[in-house]
């Protein structure tokens, strides 16, 4: 109930008042991870940065007092982090003592999580069988089905990162949202190539034909998180970025006011769908605020 009064506060103050607090954190509590993925520029091998309790409560507080209402715990694998006896849980507790009103890990499932507290889940797949594989390990696929299906989360969902290498498995990864039934949706964003991985970036006139192909499937009924307005806009990328919306805190502490996408340069790339639905939230479309609000609420 909160959120249904704070979030139309949030939004008249930004939409006509020029305010910029952040509505959510994305809190990166780690860069340890189980997996070397082929796009990430964000993982440590040696000597990563696993953040202690105390820091995590400050860092949520912190946000909190920005005006952030909403967290979302990532790595590295945010499942493998421990501080003592805490766990990813004891964090997700935190958030709520301090106020957030809802928790989202992003985990790549490589580990059971069958005893999460967060709200929701997003699971990273990026196709299905040996395209995932390709990307993220041998048997990285398998040990997902498996995970998610043990999990059984009531608000567990997909995302997708589409690429040069992936990007003929869309339509069959989506087919797979929908009929596994421990799959509530899927969201699709495009690689965004940062230093290193700019042979991952998947050229515009292909970008174009697969949203197409996903609004096709968005219309016939799929369950698909993007909404239409803001897939469309993803095409072209030519509209004005709205990522102050998110605060970002780094694995070794930075904090960021917007994505770390500015600091790199790679805008006008980017591949973040989020950035085409914020826009289209703030050019009040309906469909992109009846996703949002099913998103959040």
């Amino acid at each position: 109930m909160k959120s249904l009064f704070y979030l139309p506060f949030w939004f008249s103050k930004a939409k006509f008042s020029g305010s910029k607090r952040p509505l959510q954190t994305v809190l990166f509590i780690s860069d340890k991870c189980n997996l070397t993925c082929k796009h990430c520029t964000v993982y440590q091998l040696k000597n990563p940065h696993i953040k202690t309790y105390e820091q995590v409560k400050e860092e949520l507080e912190y946000s909190y007092h920005l005006g952030s209402r909403f967290v979302d715990f990532e790595g590295g694998e945010p499942t493998l982090w421990h501080d003592g006896d805490k766990d990813l849980n004891s964090l997700i507790r935190l958030a709520k003592a301090i106020g957030f009103y809802s928790t989202t890990i992003t985990t790549n499932a490589q580990m059971p999580f069958t005893n999460s507290e967060a709200d929701s889940i997003w699971v990273s797949l990026d196709g299905l069988g040996d395209f995932h594989d390709e990307i993220r390990g041998k048997g990285a696929f398998e040990r997902l089905v498996k995970n998610i299906a043990a999990a059984n989360h009531p608000e567990l969902s997909v995302n997708m990162v589409i690429n040069s290498q992936n990007y003929t498995s869309v339509e069959e990864t989506i087919e797979f949202a929908k009929t596994n039934p421990h799959i509530q949706s899927i969201s699709l964003n495009f690689h965004t190539p940062y230093e290193g991985t700019e042979d991952l970036f998947l050229d515009w006139d292909k970008r174009s034909e697969v949203i197409d192909l996903i609004i096709q499937k968005k219309k016939a009924g799929y369950p698909i998180m993007n909404s239409v307005s803001g897939l469309k806009l993803m095409k072209h990328n030519q509209f004005k970025k709205q990522c102050w919306v998110s605060n970002f805190i780094l694995s070794d502490g930075t904090r960021l006011a917007e994505c770390p996408g500015s600091t790199a340069g790679v805008c006008d790339q980017c591949g973040f769908s989020m950035a085409g639905e914020m826009h289209s939230v703030f050019n009040l479309k309906p469909d992109t605020i009846l996703a949002g609000m099913k998103l959040r609420m």
